[in-house]
């Protein structure tokens, strides 16, 4: 096995005479390494003169060998043997990346031999790997990493097998990764200088100063490729090379570095000449002069040498911060600059914008009953133009200021007189000015003095006109009275138009007081509970204004006149009792029903002194609760409506049960029985004073839950199916005619599913 790379030269072989050539397959081929001729098998038919041809892929010229017979020998006879490798190969075979490698195997042998190509490590051939000449050739194009390793040649026939192994070997020639640039720094500055190659191997670095190698002390050092000088002088000025070089090649890459020395400088980048910024922002004032070495710096505001404080900074780059600008800090600031070769300065003014200062002078010009003539002069801008302004009005009767609505309706920054309107008649006003700019609306200017407008013709009804009740002949009209703010002036009152319903002729009264909310007209001759239409109007000392919307009100109702019927009283516990009663006729012409009154006592009470409790509407009963056990109650019912109460029915009486036991169920015992909860307990015996037991109620829950379950019995136990995945708690009372007795202890019952499991 033989490889090369691309060669200038190629071979051929004339068989006896031009053009005809050995033509290449299993038996026959032509080495381009060597450019011998092998016939792996001679035959009769190969017999003749064999001339070599070499090519010239530079000057594109054949030369032609010296002609050699191949004589058949008639003094023996081949015998069949194993594959002979003729075509040897080295045991590392480098390979430079990129290139096409080709590899040769050709063996002799009788029979013909056949050739098969492996890695050894198993990795299939790429798809760019190509056989060649009957597989004497495999064709590695554009060589990479991956393609290296142990490559097998196997040859074999009938009478055997032979193997030539090689291993490719990747290299790479360096190229560069990083370049240096030219550099240009500052005397007394250092230099980090990096160049970067890759390669395989991996590339050694050495720099060389105007071609001669770089002498490494102290202040200059070479690391992984990188030089690094400290404290740069004039003289490390020069061409810099950086070369980087492994087995297989070198590159080079140059640079210039310039060492600069020079005092401060502004020319190239001066200082803004205006810095303008919001109140509340921070300001950044930078400091950037050509200096070599770098400048120190210090800061004055006006005269004044600045120093650090909590809203003041000095950064490490020179520059100079302010937090939170106020107005205090507009001024001149500037930047004095210094190294060894001298001093310059640079200066800024710092310009601190906001929102406008307050108007002045505002005064109200003119003023009529809903309207007043507002001037004003501009105040401070403070750096950014006045936009425009609004007006602000307030009264006794405002929450606070508001805006008010003008004419013009946009008040631009070069106005300064506007005409509030819409302003309510003989109120004490009292106007400011705002400005505003792009940055916002600013502190509000000095209120004027006050002014009250003109009277006018009161505009405003009352509202929620309505009425009804009152007592008997009368008819009661109610209304919320307009307030101040919208009286319009002196003399204010209303006037009441009433009359009753279907009637034309309007009945009138005036109300002098503007803040009375109702009137009431009383005559015999009024029918209850009658429709009358009512609408209230207000007037002033300038006239009368508009009347409400006319409302229908009801006269006074008539109380009822006859008593419940059928009133019973029964007792449901030992602290309530039941009391029903048959309702009592009642015409609508005469007003509404609104419920029946219950008065009772007991039998050690008086009668004067009772209680009561209301059932509305048209309820025929109502439980009394709260009572005493084993006692008399008296009671009595009487139908009310808005205009009172009508007679008490006849007295009825009930007496309260016995209290239930004082003593709870005891010894209260579970036990599980086929997956049931059976749970038994003592029996209760009331006493004498207290109502008999009658049954028991069992009350059980889970305890996550608390979802309430009950179970009555008449017996002194009970069975409980309950869910297995929950622990239930579980309590008992006895059950009377008196109510529920007291709960027995609580029993916690845990998880049925556990105590099976277990």
């Amino acid at each position: 096995m033989r490889v090369f790379s691309y060669s200038e030269l190629s071979y051929a072989w004339i068989f006896n005479e031009y053009p005809t050539f050995v033509q290449e397959d299993s038996r026959r081929f032509v080495s381009q390494e060597t450019g011998h001729l092998y016939i792996a098998k001679v035959e009769p038919s190969d017999i003749g003169n064999y001339t070599c041809v070499v090519t010239s892929a530079v000057t594109n010229t054949n030369t032609l060998g010296s002609p050699t017979p191949l004589v058949l020998r008639t003094d023996g006879v081949m015998g069949e043997y194993e594959p002979k490798i003729e075509v040897q190969f080295p045991e590392t075979v480098p390979a430079a990346k990129g290139s096409t490698v080709k590899l040769e195997c050709f063996a002799l042998g009788n029979p013909v031999p056949r050739i098969n190509w492996r890695r050894t490590d198993g990795t299939p051939f790429p798809s760019k790997i190509m056989l060649r000449k009957s597989n004497g050739m495999i064709e590695i194009p554009n060589f990479q990493q991956e393609d290296a390793g142990l490559y097998e040649c196997i040859t074999e026939n009938t009478r055997g097998k032979n193997v030539a192994k090689g291993r490719l070997t990747y290299y790479a020639k360096p190229h560069w990764v990083q370049l240096i640039k030219d550099f240009e720094a500052a005397v007394e500055d250092n230099i980090y200088w990096e160049c970067k190659a890759s390669g395989k191997p991996k590339p050694s670095y050495r720099w060389l100063r105007n071609g001669e190698p770089v002498a490494l002390e102290g202040r200059i050092q070479i690391e992984n490729g990188a030089l690094t000088i400290t404290n740069l002088n004039l003289t490390d000025s020069g061409m810099y090379q950086c070369i980087a070089e492994n087995k297989h090649g070198t590159i080079y890459a140059s640079a210039n570095l310039r060492v600069v020395a020079s005092a401060p400088d502004f020319s190239k980048s001066p200082m803004k000449k205006l810095i303008q910024l919001l109140k509340g922002s921070t300001a950044h004032f930078e400091c950037n002069p050509k200096a070599s070495p770098k400048a120190t710096t210090i800061w004055k505001k006006g005269g004044e040498l600045l120093q650090e404080n909590e809203r003041t900074s000095f950064l490490k780059d020179g520059s100079f911060q302010i937090a939170n600008v106020s107005k205090s800090d507009a001024g001149s600031y500037t930047c004095l600059a210094e190294n060894k070769f001298g001093k310059a300065s640079s200066s800024t003014t710092l310009l601190v914008t906001g929102s406008p200062g307050p108007p002045e002078h505002v005064k109200v010009d003119e003023i009529t009953a809903t309207t007043a003539q507002i001037s004003w002069y501009e105040g401070l801008d403070n750096h950014s133009p006045i936009t425009g302004y609004i007006v602000q009005a307030r009264t006794p009767f405002s929450v606070g200021w508001q805006r008010a609505r003008t004419v013009p309706d946009v008040i631009d920054g070069r106005t300064f007189m506007a005409t509030a309107i819409d302003l309510n008649p003989w109120v004490e006003y009292e106007f400011r000015v705002v400005a505003n700019n792009k940055i916002g609306g600013g502190e509000p200017s000095l209120s004027s003095e006050k002014v009250r407008t003109e009277e006018a013709v009161p505009e405003v009804p009352p509202s929620e006109v309505s009425g009804g009740g009152g007592s008997r002949s009368e008819l009661v009209i109610t209304w919320d009275p307009v307030p101040e703010e919208l009286q319009n002036g002196e003399g204010f009152g209303y006037v009441v138009a009433f009359r009753p319903l279907g009637i034309t002729t309007w009945i009138q009264t005036v109300v002098t007081s503007p803040d009375t909310p109702r009137y009431v007209f009383r005559n015999e001759s009024i029918l209850p509970f009658s429709p009358y239409e009512v609408k209230v109007g207000v007037y002033n000392n300038k006239g009368e204004g508009p009347f409400s919307p006319v409302a229908t009100v009801y006269s006074a109702e008539e109380e009822p006149t006859i008593a419940p019927s059928g009133v019973s009283a029964s007792s449901l516990s030992s602290s309530t009792i039941e009391v029903t009663w048959i309702p009592i006729p009642w015409k609508m012409g005469s007003g509404r029903l609104l419920g029946y009154e219950v008065r009772y006592w007991n039998n050690g009470g008086k009668e004067q002194s009772s209680n009561k409790v209301r059932a509305t509407g048209k309820e025929t009963s109502v439980k009394i609760t709260g009572l005493m056990s084993n006692l008399i109650y008296y009671t009595a019912v009487r139908a009310y409506n808005s205009a009172g109460a009508g007679p008490f029915s006849a007295t009825v009486n009930a007496t309260t049960k016995k209290p239930p036991p004082s003593q709870p169920p005891g010894n209260l015992e579970w036990n599980i029985t086929d997956s049931r909860v059976v749970l038994n307990w003592e029996q209760v015996r009331a006493m004498e004073n207290e109502s008999e037991v009658v049954g028991y109620k069992i009350l059980y829950w889970t305890s996550s839950q608390n979802q309430l379950s009950i179970l009555d019995t008449n017996r002194t136990s009970a069975e409980l199916l309950l869910p297995l995945n929950d622990d239930y708690v579980i309590e008992v009372k006895a059950v009377t005619d008196g109510g529920d007795g007291i709960s027995s202890d609580q029993i916690k019952v845990p998880k049925l599913a556990s105590m099976f499991t277990e």
